[in-house]
Protein backbone atom coordinates (compact mmCIF):
# COMPACT_ATOMS: atom_id res chain seq x y z
CA UNK A 1 0.00 0.00 0.00
CA UNK A 2 2.78 2.12 0.43
CA UNK A 3 2.99 2.68 -3.81
CA UNK A 4 -0.71 3.46 -4.08
CA UNK A 5 -0.31 5.57 -0.80
CA UNK A 6 2.90 7.59 -2.48
CA UNK A 7 0.66 7.80 -5.72
CA UNK A 8 -2.19 9.24 -4.38
CA UNK A 9 0.08 11.42 -2.40
CA UNK A 10 1.92 12.60 -5.52
CA UNK A 11 -1.18 12.70 -7.51
CA UNK A 12 -2.95 15.12 -4.95
CA UNK A 13 0.11 17.04 -4.35
CA UNK A 14 0.10 17.52 -8.46
CA UNK A 15 -3.87 18.10 -8.91
CA UNK A 16 -3.12 21.04 -6.08
CA UNK A 17 -0.31 22.58 -8.30
CA UNK A 18 -2.62 22.27 -11.09
CA UNK A 19 -5.17 24.02 -9.78
CA UNK A 20 -3.10 26.56 -8.51
CA UNK A 21 -1.12 26.70 -11.50
CA UNK A 22 -4.56 27.63 -13.32
CA UNK A 23 -5.26 29.90 -10.85
CA UNK A 24 -1.72 31.46 -11.55
CA UNK A 25 -2.30 31.97 -14.68
CA UNK A 26 1.28 29.50 -16.48
CA UNK A 27 3.33 26.67 -14.81
CA UNK A 28 4.92 23.63 -15.56
CA UNK A 29 2.64 20.43 -15.17
CA UNK A 30 4.75 17.22 -13.40
CA UNK A 31 1.64 15.00 -13.77
CA UNK A 32 3.74 12.61 -16.06
CA UNK A 33 0.46 10.76 -16.81
CA UNK A 34 -1.68 14.06 -17.52
CA UNK A 35 1.43 15.90 -19.43
CA UNK A 36 1.19 12.57 -21.68
CA UNK A 37 5.28 12.63 -21.20
CA UNK A 38 5.19 8.79 -21.32
CA UNK A 39 3.30 8.56 -24.43
CA UNK A 40 5.89 11.29 -26.11
CA UNK A 41 8.49 8.73 -25.13
CA UNK A 42 7.00 5.96 -26.14
CA UNK A 43 5.90 7.14 -29.24
CA UNK A 44 9.57 8.79 -30.11
CA UNK A 45 11.26 5.56 -29.93
CA UNK A 46 8.71 4.05 -31.77
CA UNK A 47 9.12 5.63 -34.51
CA UNK A 48 12.37 6.27 -34.13
CA UNK A 49 13.13 2.48 -33.99
CA UNK A 50 10.49 1.77 -36.86
CA UNK A 51 10.97 4.57 -38.63
CA UNK A 52 15.07 4.46 -38.88
CA UNK A 53 14.99 1.32 -41.30
CA UNK A 54 12.76 3.19 -43.93
CA UNK A 55 14.32 6.74 -43.39
CA UNK A 56 18.24 5.31 -43.63
CA UNK A 57 16.77 3.44 -46.78
CA UNK A 58 14.66 6.54 -47.69
CA UNK A 59 18.11 8.79 -47.37
CA UNK A 60 20.28 5.90 -49.00
CA UNK A 61 17.98 5.93 -51.95
CA UNK A 62 18.25 9.87 -51.82
CA UNK A 63 22.00 9.57 -52.05
CA UNK A 64 21.89 7.16 -54.36
CA UNK A 65 19.89 9.58 -57.08
CA UNK A 66 22.03 12.64 -56.35
CA UNK A 67 25.02 10.63 -56.56
CA UNK A 68 23.70 9.39 -59.98
CA UNK A 69 22.33 12.99 -60.96
CA UNK A 70 25.62 14.24 -60.51
CA UNK A 71 27.59 11.54 -62.30
CA UNK A 72 25.10 12.43 -65.42
CA UNK A 73 25.59 16.19 -64.80
CA UNK A 74 29.27 15.20 -64.67
CA UNK A 75 28.94 13.28 -68.16
CA UNK A 76 26.72 16.05 -69.78
CA UNK A 77 29.60 18.59 -68.65
CA UNK A 78 32.70 16.23 -70.51
CA UNK A 79 30.13 16.14 -73.63
CA UNK A 80 29.92 19.38 -73.82
CA UNK A 81 33.33 20.42 -73.46
CA UNK A 82 34.06 17.96 -76.04
CA UNK A 83 31.65 19.28 -78.38
CA UNK A 84 32.91 22.63 -77.61
CA UNK A 85 36.71 21.80 -78.58
CA UNK A 86 35.11 19.99 -81.36
CA UNK A 87 33.44 23.50 -82.40
CA UNK A 88 36.28 25.62 -81.70
CA UNK A 89 38.80 23.15 -83.82
CA UNK A 90 35.66 23.47 -86.52
CA UNK A 91 35.77 26.82 -85.94
CA UNK A 92 39.44 27.00 -86.50
CA UNK A 93 39.79 25.19 -89.42
CA UNK A 94 37.07 27.41 -90.72
CA UNK A 95 38.70 30.60 -90.35
CA UNK A 96 41.46 28.98 -92.28
CA UNK A 97 39.29 28.01 -95.28
CA UNK A 98 37.69 31.19 -95.31
CA UNK A 99 41.22 32.85 -94.99
CA UNK A 100 42.35 30.86 -98.29
CA UNK A 101 39.26 31.54 -99.97
CA UNK A 102 39.96 35.55 -99.48
CA UNK A 103 43.57 34.73 -100.67
CA UNK A 104 42.12 32.98 -103.78
CA UNK A 105 39.67 35.34 -104.16
CA UNK A 106 42.47 38.23 -103.58
CA UNK A 107 44.90 36.78 -106.46
CA UNK A 108 41.65 35.84 -109.03
CA UNK A 109 40.34 39.56 -108.51
CA UNK A 110 44.08 40.43 -109.61
CA UNK A 111 44.75 38.56 -112.27
CA UNK A 112 41.18 39.17 -113.58
CA UNK A 113 42.08 43.06 -113.64
CA UNK A 114 45.49 42.37 -115.15
CA UNK A 115 43.59 40.31 -117.74
CA UNK A 116 41.40 43.07 -118.43
CA UNK A 117 43.92 45.63 -118.51
CA UNK A 118 46.13 43.96 -121.08
CA UNK A 119 43.00 43.50 -123.34
CA UNK A 120 41.90 46.96 -122.57
CA UNK A 121 45.75 47.70 -124.03
CA UNK A 122 45.07 45.62 -126.75
CA UNK A 123 41.42 46.70 -128.02
CA UNK A 124 42.83 50.29 -127.60
CA UNK A 125 46.39 49.60 -129.46
CA UNK A 126 43.95 47.58 -131.61
CA UNK A 127 41.30 51.00 -132.10
CA UNK A 128 44.12 53.19 -132.91
CA UNK A 129 45.61 51.28 -135.45
CA UNK A 130 41.91 50.44 -136.84
CA UNK A 131 41.71 54.53 -137.11
CA UNK A 132 45.07 55.11 -138.63
CA UNK A 133 44.21 52.46 -141.53
CA UNK A 134 40.79 54.05 -141.71
CA UNK A 135 42.24 57.81 -141.78
CA UNK A 136 44.80 56.54 -144.40
CA UNK A 137 42.36 54.42 -146.61
CA UNK A 138 40.40 58.05 -146.38
CA UNK A 139 43.25 60.08 -147.45
CA UNK A 140 44.13 57.83 -150.12
CA UNK A 141 40.54 57.98 -151.37
CA UNK A 142 40.51 62.02 -151.00
CA UNK A 143 43.79 62.35 -152.68
CA UNK A 144 41.86 60.32 -155.95
CA UNK A 145 38.67 61.80 -155.80
CA UNK A 146 41.11 65.33 -155.78
CA UNK A 147 43.24 63.99 -158.37
CA UNK A 148 40.34 63.09 -160.39
CA UNK A 149 38.54 66.41 -159.60
CA UNK A 150 41.73 68.25 -161.17
CA UNK A 151 42.41 65.88 -163.98
CA UNK A 152 38.33 66.61 -165.01
CA UNK A 153 38.97 70.73 -164.57
CA UNK A 154 42.21 70.26 -166.25
CA UNK A 155 40.46 68.28 -169.16
CA UNK A 156 37.72 70.88 -169.47
CA UNK A 157 39.80 73.68 -169.24
CA UNK A 158 42.17 72.28 -172.02
CA UNK A 159 39.21 71.26 -174.09
CA UNK A 160 37.41 74.84 -173.83
CA UNK A 161 40.99 76.07 -175.17
CA UNK A 162 41.45 73.71 -177.42
CA UNK A 163 38.00 74.51 -178.67
CA UNK A 164 39.15 78.15 -178.81
CA UNK A 165 41.97 77.64 -180.05
CA UNK A 166 40.99 74.85 -183.21
CA UNK A 167 40.04 76.49 -185.74
CA UNK A 168 39.25 74.52 -188.96
CA UNK A 169 42.33 76.02 -190.78
CA UNK A 170 44.24 74.76 -187.51
CA UNK A 171 42.07 71.42 -187.95
CA UNK A 172 43.12 70.69 -191.10
CA UNK A 173 46.59 71.50 -190.64
CA UNK A 174 47.01 69.59 -187.85
CA UNK A 175 45.06 66.74 -189.68
CA UNK A 176 47.73 67.42 -192.63
CA UNK A 177 50.88 66.77 -190.16
CA UNK A 178 49.34 63.71 -188.52
CA UNK A 179 49.00 61.91 -192.12
CA UNK A 180 52.13 62.78 -193.03
CA UNK A 181 53.79 61.26 -190.18
CA UNK A 182 51.62 58.11 -190.60
CA UNK A 183 52.62 58.19 -193.82
CA UNK A 184 56.13 57.79 -193.75
CA UNK A 185 55.90 55.15 -191.34
CA UNK A 186 53.79 52.99 -193.25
Amino acid sequence: MDIIGNFLLISSIAESEVTSAHSKGFGFNSNILEANVINIVILASGVFYLGRSFLTSALELRQQKITEAIQEAEERLQQASSRLAESEKQMAQAKIVIEQIKKEAESTARKVKETILAQGKLDIERLTNSGKSSIEKAEVQIKKQIQQHITNLALKRVTSQLQDFMTPSVQSKLVDSNISQLGGQI
